[in-house]
Protein backbone atom coordinates (compact mmCIF):
# COMPACT_ATOMS: atom_id res chain seq x y z
CA UNK A 1 0.00 0.00 0.00
CA UNK A 2 2.76 2.41 0.98
CA UNK A 3 4.68 1.45 -2.14
CA UNK A 4 1.71 2.23 -4.38
CA UNK A 5 1.12 5.53 -2.62
CA UNK A 6 4.78 6.53 -3.00
CA UNK A 7 4.74 5.54 -6.66
CA UNK A 8 1.64 7.64 -7.30
CA UNK A 9 3.19 10.61 -5.49
CA UNK A 10 6.42 10.29 -7.47
CA UNK A 11 4.50 10.02 -10.75
CA UNK A 12 2.41 13.09 -9.89
CA UNK A 13 5.57 15.02 -8.97
CA UNK A 14 7.29 14.08 -12.22
CA UNK A 15 4.18 15.04 -14.18
CA UNK A 16 4.10 18.41 -12.40
CA UNK A 17 7.76 19.03 -13.19
CA UNK A 18 7.23 18.19 -16.86
CA UNK A 19 4.20 20.47 -17.00
CA UNK A 20 6.14 23.32 -15.38
CA UNK A 21 9.12 22.83 -17.73
CA UNK A 22 6.84 22.85 -20.77
CA UNK A 23 5.14 26.01 -19.52
CA UNK A 24 8.49 27.68 -18.87
CA UNK A 25 9.76 26.83 -22.35
CA UNK A 26 6.58 28.22 -23.91
CA UNK A 27 6.93 31.35 -21.78
CA UNK A 28 10.54 31.93 -22.86
CA UNK A 29 9.61 31.35 -26.51
CA UNK A 30 6.93 34.01 -26.15
CA UNK A 31 9.48 36.41 -24.61
CA UNK A 32 11.90 35.95 -27.51
CA UNK A 33 9.08 36.19 -30.08
CA UNK A 34 7.79 39.52 -28.72
CA UNK A 35 11.36 40.79 -28.47
CA UNK A 36 12.02 39.78 -32.10
CA UNK A 37 8.91 41.62 -33.26
CA UNK A 38 10.19 44.69 -31.47
CA UNK A 39 13.54 44.42 -33.25
CA UNK A 40 11.75 44.12 -36.61
CA UNK A 41 9.74 47.27 -35.86
CA UNK A 42 12.93 49.12 -34.91
CA UNK A 43 14.75 48.03 -38.07
CA UNK A 44 11.86 48.89 -40.40
CA UNK A 45 11.31 52.33 -38.87
CA UNK A 46 15.04 53.05 -38.86
CA UNK A 47 15.51 52.01 -42.49
CA UNK A 48 12.37 53.86 -43.56
CA UNK A 49 13.51 57.13 -42.02
CA UNK A 50 17.11 56.73 -43.20
CA UNK A 51 15.90 56.32 -46.78
CA UNK A 52 14.23 59.75 -46.72
CA UNK A 53 16.39 62.84 -46.45
CA UNK A 54 13.29 64.89 -45.63
CA UNK A 55 12.55 62.63 -42.66
CA UNK A 56 16.16 62.82 -41.46
CA UNK A 57 16.10 66.62 -41.67
CA UNK A 58 12.77 66.78 -39.84
CA UNK A 59 13.96 64.61 -36.98
CA UNK A 60 17.57 65.64 -36.53
CA UNK A 61 17.54 69.28 -37.64
CA UNK A 62 14.54 70.44 -35.63
CA UNK A 63 13.55 70.39 -31.93
CA UNK A 64 11.78 67.11 -32.69
CA UNK A 65 15.14 65.41 -32.14
CA UNK A 66 14.86 66.03 -28.40
CA UNK A 67 11.43 64.43 -28.29
CA UNK A 68 12.69 61.40 -30.21
CA UNK A 69 15.76 61.19 -27.98
CA UNK A 70 14.10 61.42 -24.58
CA UNK A 71 10.68 59.88 -25.28
CA UNK A 72 11.99 56.27 -25.01
CA UNK A 73 13.50 57.03 -21.60
CA UNK A 74 10.24 58.59 -20.44
CA UNK A 75 8.25 55.55 -21.61
CA UNK A 76 10.63 53.13 -19.88
CA UNK A 77 10.74 55.01 -16.57
CA UNK A 78 7.06 55.95 -16.37
CA UNK A 79 5.21 53.60 -18.71
CA UNK A 80 6.65 50.27 -17.61
CA UNK A 81 6.49 50.56 -13.84
CA UNK A 82 5.07 47.42 -12.16
CA UNK A 83 2.02 49.37 -11.00
CA UNK A 84 1.18 50.65 -14.50
CA UNK A 85 1.90 47.28 -16.09
CA UNK A 86 -0.48 45.62 -13.63
CA UNK A 87 -3.29 48.02 -14.56
CA UNK A 88 -2.77 47.72 -18.34
CA UNK A 89 -4.24 44.99 -20.45
CA UNK A 90 -1.79 42.68 -22.20
CA UNK A 91 -2.64 44.22 -25.57
CA UNK A 92 -2.08 47.77 -24.37
CA UNK A 93 1.19 46.84 -22.66
CA UNK A 94 2.42 45.20 -25.84
CA UNK A 95 1.31 48.21 -27.87
CA UNK A 96 3.41 50.50 -25.66
CA UNK A 97 6.36 48.17 -26.20
CA UNK A 98 6.01 48.38 -29.98
CA UNK A 99 5.67 52.18 -29.74
CA UNK A 100 8.94 52.21 -27.83
CA UNK A 101 10.49 50.00 -30.52
CA UNK A 102 9.38 52.46 -33.21
CA UNK A 103 10.86 55.41 -31.29
CA UNK A 104 14.16 53.58 -30.98
CA UNK A 105 13.98 52.94 -34.72
CA UNK A 106 13.67 56.70 -35.29
CA UNK A 107 16.64 57.31 -32.98
CA UNK A 108 18.78 54.62 -34.59
CA UNK A 109 17.97 55.78 -38.12
CA UNK A 110 20.99 58.06 -37.91
CA UNK A 111 23.17 54.94 -37.64
CA UNK A 112 21.99 53.82 -41.09
CA UNK A 113 23.09 57.21 -42.41
CA UNK A 114 26.43 57.45 -40.60
CA UNK A 115 27.73 53.88 -41.00
CA UNK A 116 28.06 51.57 -43.98
CA UNK A 117 25.47 48.84 -44.46
CA UNK A 118 28.17 46.15 -44.53
CA UNK A 119 29.60 47.16 -41.16
CA UNK A 120 26.12 47.41 -39.63
CA UNK A 121 25.34 43.86 -40.75
CA UNK A 122 28.65 42.66 -39.37
CA UNK A 123 27.99 44.28 -36.01
CA UNK A 124 24.43 42.94 -36.00
CA UNK A 125 25.64 39.35 -36.31
CA UNK A 126 28.27 39.94 -33.62
CA UNK A 127 25.55 41.36 -31.37
CA UNK A 128 23.21 38.47 -32.12
CA UNK A 129 25.91 35.89 -31.37
CA UNK A 130 26.93 37.59 -28.13
CA UNK A 131 23.32 38.01 -27.06
CA UNK A 132 22.47 34.38 -27.80
CA UNK A 133 25.50 33.04 -25.92
CA UNK A 134 24.84 35.17 -22.83
CA UNK A 135 21.11 34.45 -22.83
CA UNK A 136 21.74 30.70 -23.04
CA UNK A 137 24.25 30.97 -20.20
CA UNK A 138 21.79 32.96 -18.10
CA UNK A 139 19.09 30.36 -18.72
CA UNK A 140 21.21 27.26 -18.02
CA UNK A 141 23.69 28.36 -15.34
CA UNK A 142 23.18 27.14 -11.78
CA UNK A 143 25.00 30.19 -10.46
CA UNK A 144 22.81 32.84 -8.86
CA UNK A 145 23.40 36.06 -10.83
CA UNK A 146 21.36 38.22 -8.45
CA UNK A 147 24.51 39.68 -6.91
CA UNK A 148 25.34 41.33 -10.24
CA UNK A 149 22.08 43.25 -10.27
CA UNK A 150 23.02 46.24 -8.11
CA UNK A 151 26.37 46.64 -9.86
CA UNK A 152 24.78 46.52 -13.31
CA UNK A 153 22.00 48.97 -12.40
CA UNK A 154 24.52 51.47 -11.02
CA UNK A 155 26.61 51.07 -14.17
CA UNK A 156 23.53 51.55 -16.34
CA UNK A 157 22.56 54.75 -14.52
CA UNK A 158 26.13 56.02 -14.91
CA UNK A 159 26.05 55.33 -18.65
CA UNK A 160 22.73 57.13 -19.08
CA UNK A 161 23.99 60.19 -17.22
CA UNK A 162 27.30 60.23 -19.10
CA UNK A 163 25.50 59.84 -22.44
CA UNK A 164 23.16 62.74 -21.71
CA UNK A 165 26.05 64.97 -20.62
CA UNK A 166 28.01 64.00 -23.71
CA UNK A 167 25.17 65.21 -25.93
CA UNK A 168 26.15 68.73 -24.91
CA UNK A 169 29.95 68.42 -24.61
CA UNK A 170 30.40 66.07 -27.61
CA UNK A 171 33.60 64.46 -26.31
CA UNK A 172 34.91 61.61 -28.44
CA UNK A 173 36.81 60.22 -25.43
CA UNK A 174 33.67 60.13 -23.27
CA UNK A 175 31.80 58.48 -26.15
CA UNK A 176 34.52 55.83 -26.47
CA UNK A 177 34.54 55.09 -22.72
CA UNK A 178 30.74 54.93 -22.57
CA UNK A 179 30.70 52.50 -25.52
CA UNK A 180 33.29 50.22 -23.88
CA UNK A 181 31.39 50.19 -20.59
CA UNK A 182 28.10 49.76 -22.43
CA UNK A 183 29.26 46.62 -24.20
CA UNK A 184 30.32 45.04 -20.90
CA UNK A 185 27.21 46.06 -18.98
CA UNK A 186 24.63 45.08 -21.60
CA UNK A 187 26.39 41.79 -22.26
CA UNK A 188 26.14 40.86 -18.57
CA UNK A 189 22.63 42.31 -18.33
CA UNK A 190 21.51 39.83 -20.98
CA UNK A 191 22.47 36.88 -18.79
CA UNK A 192 21.12 38.53 -15.65
CA UNK A 193 17.76 39.39 -17.20
CA UNK A 194 17.37 35.96 -18.80
CA UNK A 195 17.82 34.26 -15.44
CA UNK A 196 15.45 36.77 -13.79
CA UNK A 197 12.77 36.14 -16.45
CA UNK A 198 13.13 32.39 -15.98
CA UNK A 199 12.79 32.65 -12.21
CA UNK A 200 9.94 35.16 -12.35
CA UNK A 201 7.82 32.69 -14.28
CA UNK A 202 7.50 30.54 -11.19
CA UNK A 203 5.85 33.39 -9.29
CA UNK A 204 3.34 34.52 -11.91
CA UNK A 205 -0.05 32.89 -12.10
CA UNK A 206 -2.55 32.66 -14.93
CA UNK A 207 -2.35 33.35 -18.64
CA UNK A 208 -2.88 37.12 -18.33
CA UNK A 209 -0.15 37.51 -15.71
CA UNK A 210 2.31 35.39 -17.69
CA UNK A 211 1.57 37.32 -20.89
CA UNK A 212 2.37 40.58 -19.11
CA UNK A 213 5.52 39.07 -17.63
CA UNK A 214 6.52 37.89 -21.11
CA UNK A 215 6.12 41.40 -22.50
CA UNK A 216 8.13 42.94 -19.67
CA UNK A 217 10.79 40.28 -20.13
CA UNK A 218 10.87 40.97 -23.86
CA UNK A 219 11.38 44.67 -23.10
CA UNK A 220 14.40 43.92 -20.89
CA UNK A 221 16.06 41.68 -23.47
CA UNK A 222 15.15 44.04 -26.32
CA UNK A 223 16.88 46.94 -24.57
CA UNK A 224 19.95 44.82 -23.90
CA UNK A 225 20.12 43.84 -27.57
CA UNK A 226 19.62 47.26 -29.16
CA UNK A 227 21.90 49.08 -26.71
CA UNK A 228 24.61 46.43 -27.08
CA UNK A 229 24.27 46.85 -30.85
CA UNK A 230 24.47 50.63 -30.61
CA UNK A 231 27.64 50.56 -28.51
CA UNK A 232 29.30 47.98 -30.74
CA UNK A 233 28.47 50.07 -33.82
CA UNK A 234 30.24 53.06 -32.30
CA UNK A 235 33.27 50.89 -31.58
CA UNK A 236 33.40 48.70 -34.70
CA UNK A 237 31.26 50.37 -37.37
CA UNK A 238 32.78 51.90 -40.52
CA UNK A 239 31.60 55.43 -41.12
CA UNK A 240 30.55 56.47 -44.59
Amino acid sequence: MDYNRNTQTQTATQSGVREFDAGLQAHMQKVYKVMSYGLVVTALVGLGIASSQAAIDLIFNTPLQWVILFAPLAIIWFGFTPQRAHRMSTGKLRGVFYLLSALYGATFSILFVMFTGESLMRVFFITAGTFAAMSIWGYTTKKDLTSMGSFLIMGLIGIIIASIVNIFIASSMVSFIVSILGVGIFTLMTAFDTQRIKETYAYSHGTEANDKMATLGALSLYLNFVLLFQNLVHLMGDQR
